[in-house]
């Protein structure tokens, strides 16, 4: 088992819930503006705050959900390398370096939101996830 693995995995955790709580600290007040009552909001989705809320509102709820999604992936691959005792220095430093992508993401989605930055950001992550997933396999095979 290789623990010098799991800093990483905690660390897009806690960030995962950092993201929640920014996006609630802008929702909560809009919603409180709009004075909607709450047996009229009963049954609604997050998403159906992008049509009642500004955008720049909702960037930080797009972007929690978006670390529900790739990021967990992430931590699949990261928790078998682990246990594979696969915590080589390049490992650890692809999956440090996949979370500091991940949260200049966050932080770039949630407050300038340009496209072309963002895919790019996402794309430099993505490689990084694939070489981490990629040396997971090769562990396993030659476990």
């Amino acid at each position: 088992m290789s623990t010098n693995l799991i800093p990483p995995v905690l660390t897009l955790v806690i960030w995962s819930l950092i993201m929640l709580i920014w996006m609630a600290t802008l929702r909560m007040p809009a919603l409180a503006r709009l004075k909607i009552p709450p047996d009229q909001a009963r049954g609604g989705r997050g998403q159906d705050l992008d049509r009642v809320l500004p955008r720049e509102i909702n960037w930080p709820a797009h972007n929690y959900a978006h670390l529900m999604e790739q990021p967990t992936i992430f931590y699949a691959t990261v928790l078998a390398l682990a246990v594979l005792g696969q915590g080589s220095p390049l490992n650890v430093g692809l999956a440090w370096s996949y979370v500091a992508l991940r949260v200049v993401h966050s932080i770039w989605q949630a407050t300038v939101n340009t496209i072309p930055v963002r895919a790019g950001l996402f794309f430099l992550s993505s490689l990084l996830l694939l070489a981490l997933a990629a040396n997971g396999l090769l562990g396993a095979l030659n476990a």
